[in-house]
């Protein structure tokens, strides 16, 4: 069975679509990752003057991205038992100003969230969980450093240290660092990198804490359903904090072996005790964002998989685009656009990359492709309707005033039924009424959340007759359209 499912799954991508479909909600998601500033920042702040190229370095990052029509950036903020951010728990990470634990003038996080919001783009705060760092990077950052402070929460293996995901002070550290987080920050969401035992953990030192705290659960019980408390613990962390938020992780991308192909005894559910599709399963997690970096046959059959098992969360497949470089695998870029097809044609939720450096670098001209065919057009992220369902009202009142070289819009403002976050608005655009706003190729301009309700459509939209105005919520949900006449 096996088999014939194999050769039926490479038979059906020698033969790709030929005409490319442009989805209306579509995950766009890049990893933007900071740690050793591998896509940001390229130069330490050591002075206001460093500080404001690291501003202008991000700012023209996140503008690629956004041409490309990308619309969630995961950002990579704790790294190691450190954060970027200006925190009452961590010590500050060394990639911003080039010494550990020394705080900037400003606050990486918070202006990376103002940036995504003014370009329309969701921001979810990466957070790397489990993983401590290397004897080295602790000691750099001395008495401030996790194992000095609270050495029960820590153990060393194999010369890195790491949070022990048994001992049960651990999942209500984390929630603290969480909390930090979504209730000072504006985060869309927040993505646990990590959230597992390390790589070949059968010598992980925990003996100590399995016999006090197993209950008589085998050794790999036991593991597994510490990693989903912590899980747990955390999702409720946010929802108890800001429901909207979107909780989501990035499990090893085989969960474990299908009937369909093996995942040759390194997978998520046995190797490193991730249980993620139990996670889906009992709502602990609103998307998952599994790390595949795997080529043809490794690749096709786990996502759908995924798809499969998925209880009607989303799953965005995280594609491993660094392998395109010549010094990596050295990918074609055909493997790139068969997966992407793939998710498309299966119906997962979108795509994620990692990491952002290789969208910009237009590694074997990926970007190009993307802006071209696959992400001609913008796309808004699905509605998280297990959150909530009820869409804003309507906007209202329009105006609409042609200048000639651009077209200025104003509306009146929305109400939500959740009163605590003010609604968003899309725009759309065409020469037909009424604007069809179910066609992503009439997608103007995504989250306008500015506070005097306008926009002004430069003159590229100038042919274009008729708009249209929606509003959102922050999960999702769209109104019906207030459609604009002449």
């Amino acid at each position: 069975m096996r088999k014939y499912t194999t050769i039926i799954l490479l038979l059906w991508f020698m033969h790709l679509p030929a005409v490319t479909i442009y989805p209306k909600h579509e995950v766009r998601a890049a990893w933007l990752t900071t740690i050793y500033g591998l896509d940001w920042p390229s130069i330490h702040a050591g002075g206001l003057r460093a500080q404001k190229r690291q501003q202008i370095e991000l700012c023209r990052l996140l503008d690629e991205l956004k041409a490309a029509n990308f619309n969630t950036i995961l950002f990579q903020t704790r790294l190691r038992g450190d954060v970027i951010y200006p925190s009452e728990i961590e010590p500050f990470n060394e990639t911003i100003t080039g010494k550990s634990a020394l705080t900037p003038t400003y606050d990486p996080l918070a202006f990376a969230i103002e940036e995504c919001h003014k370009r329309g783009m969701e921001i979810h705060a990466w957070m790397v969980t489990i993983p401590i760092g290397t004897q080295k990077h602790v000691q750099s950052l001395g008495s401030s450093s996790l194992p000095r402070r609270n050495p029960l929460l820590c153990k060393l293996y194999q010369q890195e240290w790491y949070l022990n995901p048994g001992q049960p002070e651990v999942k209500t550290y984390l929630a603290s660092l969480v909390n930090e987080v979504v209730s000072r920050y504006d985060v869309d969401g927040i993505h646990f990198d990590y959230i597992r035992y390390p790589d070949h953990p059968e010598n992980f030192p925990d003996e100590a804490t399995y016999r006090s705290y197993s209950r008589g659960e085998s050794l790999s019980t036991w593991r597994r359903n510490n990693i989903t408390v912590i899980v747990r613990t955390l999702y409720n962390e946010v929802k108890a904090l800001k429901p909207w938020v979107k909780v989501s992780s990035s499990p090893l991308g085989k969960f474990s072996d299908t009937f369909r192909y093996s995942s040759h005894g390194w997978n998520a559910y046995y190797t490193v005790y991730q249980n993620a599709q139990a996670w889906l399963r009992e709502g602990i997690q609103d998307m998952l964002f599994p790390m595949m970096y795997f080529s043809g046959n490794n690749f096709f059959p786990f996502a759908l998989d995924w798809k499969e098992k998925s209880y009607g969360r989303y799953v965005v497949p995280g594609l491993g685009i660094y392998f395109l470089d010549p010094k990596e695998k050295d990918w074609s870029l055909d493997e790139i656009q068969r997966q992407i097809y793939f998710t498309r044609s299966t119906q997962l939720a979108g795509q994620a990359y990692y990491r952002a450096g290789f969208i910009q670098a237009n590694i074997k001209r990926l970007t190009d492709e993307l802006t071209t065919n696959f992400y001609a057009y913008p796309a808004l992220l699905p509605a998280f309707s297990w959150l909530d369902k009820v869409p804003p009202t309507s906007p209202t009142s329009p105006i609409k005033i042609d200048r000639g070289e651009s077209i200025f819009l104003s509306w009146k403002p929305s109400t939500d039924n959740d009163l605590r976050i003010a609604p968003y608005y899309t725009v759309y655009a065409s020469d037909s009424y009424p604007v069809d706003t179910d066609r992503a190729e009439n997608i103007v301009e995504t989250r306008i959340s500015n506070n005097n309700y306008t926009y002004t459509c430069r003159y590229q939209w100038e042919q274009k007759t008729y708009f249209a105005i929606t509003a959102s919520d922050r999960y999702g949900n769209e109104s019906k359209a207030l459609q604009i006449e002449n």
